[in-house]
Formats: structure tokens, C-alpha cells, sequence
């Protein structure tokens, strides 16, 4: 599949992994980067020597194209934005915030800039700054979330701007993919599928609880603060929504999730950890290698493209 995106990245596949807290690393990057996608790091709230170490490390594993997201809320984001400049990174991804007091120093180094996007108007205001391509992310997706679905979110956002949109949140397998393609996407961006890989550094309680999740197995917490996180329920997120509703700070309420999602990451606390995940977590039921969600995927989606032309070509 070529699209504006595969030729803007270098990629085979119209495939982007997302740069996930904890989960992103040079092993899930790599893999996804060699499967024919793109990977991206996840640079978090991680201090900018910790990022080098991850590019560094990641390039060792690839000689494919590989990203690095860029938490524009992190205490370290000016020193990790210049890092990706040394470090000459192919691609960045933005979120939490407006990059563009980074965007001249980017652009200048040859570097792809494509923030995520929650509205229109913030897409609107990236394709004014000059950015090559956004990631409209619907409110379906695992982690920290807007509003707006991503079948009302995608289009509008294509509508409104000129340059390649990707389209993110609730997207695990060739179906989603199609959809997304027909509402105007030029690739997908795909977080929750890629924990549960082979090649994902996650605990395995962490993949087992997303194989093993129902439909109403989603929870979101911090909405009354205007900080929303979608995760799986667990005795944590219901401490949490108590809480919320007794009206508690949002002092109080972060100082209960500090350091959970690394504890359901890294130590596979899938009770008092966050457990972020999307909605779509619900049709994931196996753990499978890069190479086959990337390609499966991709073959999915032209089979279903194919067929609904030819049922309603005519």
C-alpha cells in the first residue's frame, strides 16, 4: 500500500506504532521499523541522556526509519528535542502541547514532524506551523485522551486540512485499518495491539490482562480534572473514579497513580497498576510477533477494500 505517508516516512507499510510511556523501547521500535512500519520511541518523561541511549540502541537493531515521540509536557522536552536533532531521528511525533517553537530547529535538520491531534482546530494550527502530517487520535485509544470518537474526529480532520492525516484509536487489525482508510487516513497508528507482541519488553501480566479483556473491560479516570487516562478497570482505577467522585484534589488523586503505569509495565501489577489500553483491547486475544500484525493487518485490509469494491463498485 502506497500512500503520502509510506513515501513521506521511507516505510513499507502504512503502519506506525505508537510512542507508548514504559512500552515504546528500541526492541518494540525496531521490530515494528524491520516488519515494515514505523516504530517509534516513546520519550515520555524520560531525561534527554536516556533518550540518546534508546536512539543509539535502536539503531543498532534497524537500519529501517525510526521515530521518536516527543511528550511536549515533560519536564526534560527542550533537551530531548535537540537530542533528536544529534541524534539525526528520521521522524518525530508530538503530544501534550503545540511544537512549534521546536519546529524551525526540526525542520531544519530534515526531521518529519507529525504532532498528534485531538481537534480541528489543532490541526488546523500544526498545518500552519508546518508540519508534514498529523495523527488524529480519537478518545477510543489507551492512555491520555480527548473527546471526540475517531469516525467523527478522522474525517472532520481531513476535511479541514491538506496534508496526509493518520488516523489513531481503536485500531488493532485489518478492519479498523480499512475504516480508517475510508474516512480519509493515510495510515493508522496503532499502540495497544503492539503491547501485546512477542517483541514487546512488557510484563507478561501486563499482555495477559490485555489478550484476556471484555467489552466493558475499559475505564477512564481524571475526567472531572480535565486530565481523562483510559486503562483497564482494576482495584486502582476504582479507588480512583471513589475517590474522584468524593471530590478529592487532583494533587491527591495523581499522588495515587504515581509510578503506576511502570509498576504495571515493568513489575506486572496488574491490580494497583495502570493498565493502559483502548477500547480495542477487547478483540486482541493472542500475543503475535510484529512482522505479523504489521503485514496481517495491511493484507486484511486490502482483502476488505478489495471486496467492498467489487460488491459495490457497480
Amino acid at each position: 500500500m502506497k500512500t503520502r505517508i509510506t513515501e513521506l516516512l521511507g516505510i513499507e507499510y502504512p503502519v506506525i506504532q505508537g510512542g507508548m510511556a514504559w512500552v515504546a523501547e528500541a526492541h518494540l521500535a525496531a521490530a515494528v521499523s524491520n516488519a515494515g512500519g514505523l516504530g517509534l520511541l516513546g520519550g515520555a518523561s524520560a531525561p534527554a541522556n536516556v533518550i540518546r541511549d534508546m536512539i543509539r540502541q535502536c539503531r543498532e537493531l534497524t537500519d529501517k526509519p525510526f521515530g521518536v515521540n516527543v511528550m511536549l509536557m515533560s519536564p526534560y522536552a527542550k533537551e530531548v528535542a535537540q537530542v533528536v536533532v544529534e541524534e539525526k531521528v528520521q521522524v518525530v511525533t508530538t503530544g501534550a502541547g503545540n511544537p512549534a517553537v521546536y519546529l524551525p530547529m526540526w525542520k531544519e535538520a530534515g526531521i518529519k514532524v507529525i504532532p498528534v491531534v485531538a481537534s480541528v482546530a489543532h490541526a488546523k494550527l500544526m498545518e500552519k506551523a508546518g508540519v508534514d502530517a498529523v495523527v488524529a487520535e480519537g478518545t477510543e485509544s489507551g492512555g491520555h485522551i480527548g473527546e471526540a470518537t475517531t469516525m467523527t474526529l478522522l474525517p472532520s480532520v481531513v476535511d479541514a486540512v491538506e496534508i496526509p492525516v493518520i488516523g489513531a484509536g481503536g485500531i488493532a487489525d485489518g478492519r479498523g485499518m480499512a475504516a480508517a482508510f475510508m474516512l480519509g487516513a493515510e495510515a493508522v497508528q496503532v499502540g495497544t495491539r503492539f503491547v501485546a507482541t512477542t517483541e514487546a519488553v512488557v510484563h507478561q501480566n501486563y499482555k495477559d490482562r490485555i489478550v484476556k479483556a471484555k467489552d466493558i473491560d475499559s475505564a477512564v479516570t481524571g475526567r472531572s480534572h480535565g486530565h481523562p487516562v483510559r486503562c483497564l478497570r482494576n482495584q486502582m482505577t476504582r479507588e480512583y473514579n471513589k475517590l474522584e467522585a468524593e471530590g478529592k484534589s487532583f494533587e491527591e488523586l495523581e499522588y495515587l497513580t504515581l509510578g503506576s503505569l511502570r509498576k504495571a509495565v515493568q513489575e506486572g501489577d496488574i491490580t494497583h497498576g495502570t493498565v493502559m489500553a483502548g477500547q480495542i483491547a477487547s478483540i486482541i486475544h493472542d500475543v503475535k510477533s510484529c512482522k505479523e500484525v504489521v503485514e496481517g493487518m495491511t493484507s486484511e485490509c486490502v482483502e476488505i477494500m478489495k471486496a467492498c469494491a467489487e460488491r459495490y463498485g457497480r
